[in-house]
Protein backbone atom coordinates (compact mmCIF):
# COMPACT_ATOMS: atom_id res chain seq x y z
CA UNK A 1 0.00 0.00 0.00
CA UNK A 2 1.17 3.35 -0.79
CA UNK A 3 1.92 6.18 1.87
CA UNK A 4 2.32 9.66 1.13
CA UNK A 5 5.95 11.20 0.86
CA UNK A 6 6.43 14.85 0.45
CA UNK A 7 5.85 16.06 -2.74
CA UNK A 8 2.78 13.99 -3.33
CA UNK A 9 -0.31 15.73 -4.43
CA UNK A 10 -3.26 14.40 -2.08
CA UNK A 11 -6.98 14.73 -1.69
CA UNK A 12 -8.01 15.02 2.30
CA UNK A 13 -11.34 15.44 3.93
CA UNK A 14 -11.16 17.58 7.21
CA UNK A 15 -12.88 19.42 10.13
CA UNK A 16 -11.30 21.79 11.90
CA UNK A 17 -11.79 22.49 15.70
CA UNK A 18 -10.74 25.20 18.94
CA UNK A 19 -10.04 24.37 21.89
CA UNK A 20 -13.78 24.29 22.71
CA UNK A 21 -14.81 22.27 20.27
CA UNK A 22 -16.17 25.34 17.76
CA UNK A 23 -15.72 23.89 13.71
CA UNK A 24 -14.03 26.92 12.51
CA UNK A 25 -13.75 24.98 8.98
CA UNK A 26 -14.31 21.63 7.13
CA UNK A 27 -14.78 20.03 3.80
CA UNK A 28 -17.30 17.69 4.71
CA UNK A 29 -20.11 18.13 1.86
CA UNK A 30 -17.55 19.59 -0.12
CA UNK A 31 -14.58 18.11 -2.05
CA UNK A 32 -11.85 16.84 -0.33
CA UNK A 33 -9.01 19.78 -0.07
CA UNK A 34 -6.41 18.73 -2.71
CA UNK A 35 -2.78 20.40 -2.40
CA UNK A 36 1.24 18.73 -2.87
CA UNK A 37 2.74 17.63 1.11
CA UNK A 38 5.29 19.53 1.87
CA UNK A 39 5.01 22.66 -1.14
CA UNK A 40 3.18 25.37 1.92
CA UNK A 41 -0.38 25.15 0.60
CA UNK A 42 -1.41 24.52 4.10
CA UNK A 43 -0.53 25.12 7.35
CA UNK A 44 2.92 23.79 8.67
CA UNK A 45 1.02 22.16 11.68
CA UNK A 46 -1.35 20.37 9.36
CA UNK A 47 1.08 19.18 6.58
CA UNK A 48 3.73 17.72 8.57
CA UNK A 49 1.82 15.22 10.06
CA UNK A 50 0.86 13.65 6.48
CA UNK A 51 3.83 11.66 5.51
CA UNK A 52 3.23 7.88 5.92
CA UNK A 53 -0.15 7.85 5.63
CA UNK A 54 -2.28 5.34 3.75
CA UNK A 55 -5.50 6.22 1.74
CA UNK A 56 -8.49 5.69 4.01
CA UNK A 57 -6.54 6.40 7.11
CA UNK A 58 -8.21 8.92 9.60
CA UNK A 59 -6.20 10.79 12.45
CA UNK A 60 -6.76 13.66 14.34
CA UNK A 61 -3.96 15.55 14.82
CA UNK A 62 -3.03 19.35 16.83
CA UNK A 63 -1.39 22.34 15.05
CA UNK A 64 -0.24 25.05 17.87
CA UNK A 65 -0.87 28.39 17.32
CA UNK A 66 2.79 28.92 16.08
CA UNK A 67 2.40 26.19 13.74
CA UNK A 68 -1.04 27.10 12.39
CA UNK A 69 -1.91 30.96 12.29
CA UNK A 70 0.94 32.26 14.12
CA UNK A 71 0.84 34.50 17.40
CA UNK A 72 -1.76 37.33 18.08
CA UNK A 73 0.12 40.37 17.18
CA UNK A 74 -1.20 43.57 19.43
CA UNK A 75 0.32 45.71 17.13
CA UNK A 76 -1.74 44.56 14.36
CA UNK A 77 -4.35 46.42 15.89
CA UNK A 78 -5.04 49.81 14.99
CA UNK A 79 -7.18 52.82 15.73
CA UNK A 80 -8.14 54.80 12.96
CA UNK A 81 -10.51 57.88 13.22
CA UNK A 82 -13.79 57.37 12.33
CA UNK A 83 -14.20 60.33 9.84
CA UNK A 84 -11.41 58.17 7.82
CA UNK A 85 -13.79 55.19 6.86
CA UNK A 86 -16.73 56.07 4.52
CA UNK A 87 -20.02 56.87 5.72
CA UNK A 88 -21.44 54.22 3.60
CA UNK A 89 -19.69 51.70 5.46
CA UNK A 90 -22.31 50.23 8.13
CA UNK A 91 -19.34 49.75 10.76
CA UNK A 92 -20.25 46.78 13.36
CA UNK A 93 -17.99 44.54 15.23
CA UNK A 94 -16.97 41.47 13.53
CA UNK A 95 -17.16 43.31 10.22
CA UNK A 96 -14.37 42.35 7.68
CA UNK A 97 -12.50 45.05 5.57
CA UNK A 98 -9.81 45.17 3.31
CA UNK A 99 -7.40 47.51 3.35
CA UNK A 100 -4.89 48.16 1.62
CA UNK A 101 -1.36 48.92 3.33
CA UNK A 102 1.77 51.46 2.18
CA UNK A 103 2.96 49.02 -0.45
CA UNK A 104 0.10 48.58 -2.03
CA UNK A 105 -0.75 44.85 -0.43
CA UNK A 106 -4.39 44.35 0.09
CA UNK A 107 -4.72 43.71 4.48
CA UNK A 108 -8.01 42.11 5.59
CA UNK A 109 -9.03 43.46 8.71
CA UNK A 110 -11.81 42.91 11.30
CA UNK A 111 -13.84 45.81 13.43
CA UNK A 112 -13.20 45.30 17.08
CA UNK A 113 -14.53 48.10 18.46
CA UNK A 114 -16.51 51.34 17.48
CA UNK A 115 -16.58 54.49 18.80
CA UNK A 116 -18.03 58.06 17.95
CA UNK A 117 -14.91 59.36 17.65
CA UNK A 118 -12.67 56.01 15.89
CA UNK A 119 -12.90 52.32 14.75
CA UNK A 120 -10.37 49.77 15.84
CA UNK A 121 -9.42 47.27 13.40
CA UNK A 122 -7.59 44.20 13.65
CA UNK A 123 -5.28 43.03 11.27
CA UNK A 124 -4.24 39.32 13.16
CA UNK A 125 -5.91 36.46 11.32
CA UNK A 126 -9.34 35.15 12.88
CA UNK A 127 -7.39 32.38 13.87
CA UNK A 128 -4.06 34.27 15.09
CA UNK A 129 -2.98 32.73 18.77
CA UNK A 130 -5.49 29.46 18.37
CA UNK A 131 -3.83 25.69 19.07
CA UNK A 132 -6.46 23.79 16.18
CA UNK A 133 -7.53 20.22 16.36
CA UNK A 134 -8.35 18.56 13.11
CA UNK A 135 -9.71 15.27 12.15
CA UNK A 136 -8.40 14.27 9.00
CA UNK A 137 -8.58 11.97 6.18
CA UNK A 138 -6.68 10.70 3.39
CA UNK A 139 -8.89 10.35 0.48
CA UNK A 140 -6.27 9.48 -2.56
CA UNK A 141 -2.80 10.30 -3.59
CA UNK A 142 -3.55 11.89 -6.72
CA UNK A 143 -1.23 10.31 -9.24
Amino acid sequence: MSEVKSGDKVRIHYTGTLKDGTVFDSSQGRDPLEFEVGSGQIIPGMDKHLPGMAVGEKKTIVAEALEAYGPRHDEAQQAVPRAQIPAEIPLEVGLQLQMQSPEGQVVPVTVVSVSDDEVVLDANHRLAGEDLTFDIELVEIVA
